[in-house]
């Protein structure tokens, strides 16, 4: 692995952990359900073991389903995203909650155009969050930058002891 590769993993794993949640800006965006997030962080961590040996990371059925979470209490879906969201539900919970969703709005498969949609949509997740981890990252190194330099700055003008 070549050593921007292997920055890029690094930093991929330390966004696991780290990287915040995105979700549809609504004053629903509080009320995410407790389990979901530690279903994303485990999403997360197995999306970066895949990404490092096929390519190119995404978002998971997780962070998708808690980005339109507070999108689907704001006003209803229309048919294709409210497919993708039943789709999504099935998948995590399944995987999460160790429950099966509820047959009558369970969906196993999606169209090839939902399907598309949908990984539209968490590449756009996965591209906004490491914005934010990019964001983040500037922002401590001008503040440790400009520590460092005050630090610098005031050890020039100490006074010297004399014994």
């Amino acid at each position: 692995m070549n050593s921007a590769k292997s920055d890029k993993w690094i930093s991929d794993l330390v966004g696991v952990f780290t990287d915040p949640i995105i979700v549809f800006p609504s004053g629903w965006q509080d009320t995410l359900p407790d389990w979901i997030k530690p279903a994303i962080t485990m999403e997360r961590l197995i999306e970066c073991a895949r990404s490092s040996k096929d390519g190119q990371p995404t978002a998971t059925d997780a962070e998708a389903m808690a980005y339109m979470y507070p999108r689907t209490l704001e006003a209803p879906l229309g048919h294709d995203w409210t497919e993708i969201y039943m789709y999504l539900g099935t998948q995590v919970c399944r995987r999460h909650r160790q429950t099966e969703f509820p047959a009558d709005i369970a969906r196993e498969s999606l169209t090839d155009g939902q399907m598309r949609d949908l990984n539209e949509l968490k590449a756009w997740i996965y591209q906004r969050r490491t914005k934010v981890r990019d964001e983040r990252r500037r922002a401590e190194k001008r503040v440790a930058k400009e520590e460092a330099e005050e630090l610098r700055g005031e050890q020039m003008f100490m006074p010297l002891e004399i014994k």
